[in-house]
């Protein structure tokens, strides 16, 4: 079946999302590997995580291609957490404001897509069950 324009374009931001984490960890790599941790244990750690949550990105990206309902909500969530995060760095002074747009921008973006994406498939499973009966 063929994903509908909103399922395509929020699976385009949820794997866009992953992709940028994975920079990160390789970013993160990089700075363990040239002594720029003080703690390695951790610093491998949170480049493991950031790893999984990318791996979680791509599969919610996939999920919602193919119209799953468990995408879609662990995609919301990732959206909600991303503009909370943008919300924080708000507070921090001096603001870094590439961060606040990087992070808030998507988050809103894909938390829209996502939402919309879901009313769109409710609305043409409806219409299809009227339809039959």
């Amino acid at each position: 079946m063929h994903a509908p324009g909103l399922a395509r374009a929020a699976a385009a931001v949820l794997a866009l999302e992953g992709a940028a984490l994975v920079v990160i960890a390789l970013i993160e790599a990089f700075g363990l590997g040239s002594g720029g941790a003080s703690n390695t244990s951790t610093a491998l750690g949170l480049i493991v995580l950031t790893l999984i949550g990318a791996a979680a990105l791509f599969a919610f990206a996939i999920g919602a291609l193919r119209g799953r309902s468990w995408a879609r909500s662990g995609g919301i969530v990732f959206q909600v957490l991303g503009v909370a995060l943008a919300l924080m760095a708000l507070t921090i002074q001096p603001v870094t404001w590439l961060f606040v747009i990087g992070a808030g921008v998507p988050g809103i973006l894909g938390f829209m897509l996502l939402i919309s994406s879901a009313r769109r498939e409710a609305e043409a499973e409806r219409a299809a069950m009227t339809d039959e009966g």
